[in-house]
């Protein structure tokens, strides 16, 4: 079984950055072997894709304004976010397959 934990959320002004990251824990090699999401749900919404990284770290997809990297040695995988808009609040969460993390709350305010 794998955990995956995610953190790096908070409180910005719109214009700012934030980095998230993910940290995989437990059975980390089934982890390694499987492309991992981030996707996040804004207030009220559907949850979304935003950026997805393969096994061996090839960016697959990512939203405007993102970048999604992964580092197997430390079992991690980050989304770095640039220019933040009030839009992209919402509940930032991790996915391997059909495990998810708890997620981390990103709150930008205009």
């Amino acid at each position: 079984q794998v955990q995956l934990a995610e953190s790096g959320g908070g409180l910005v002004q719109a214009g700012g950055s934030l980095r998230l990251s993910c940290v995989a824990s437990g059975n980390i090699f089934f982890a390694r072997l499987n492309d991992i999401n981030w996707y996040r749900q804004p207030p009220g919404k559907q949850r979304e894709l935003v950026a997805t990284i393969s096994a061996g770290g090839s960016v697959i997809y990512e939203m405007d304004r993102f970048r999604i990297s992964r580092d197997n040695v430390k079992n991690a995988v980050y989304l770095q976010m640039n220019s933040l808009k009030p839009a992209d609040t919402g509940v930032y969460y991790c996915n391997l397959t059909s495990i998810w993390g708890q997620g981390t709350q990103v709150t930008v305010s205009s």
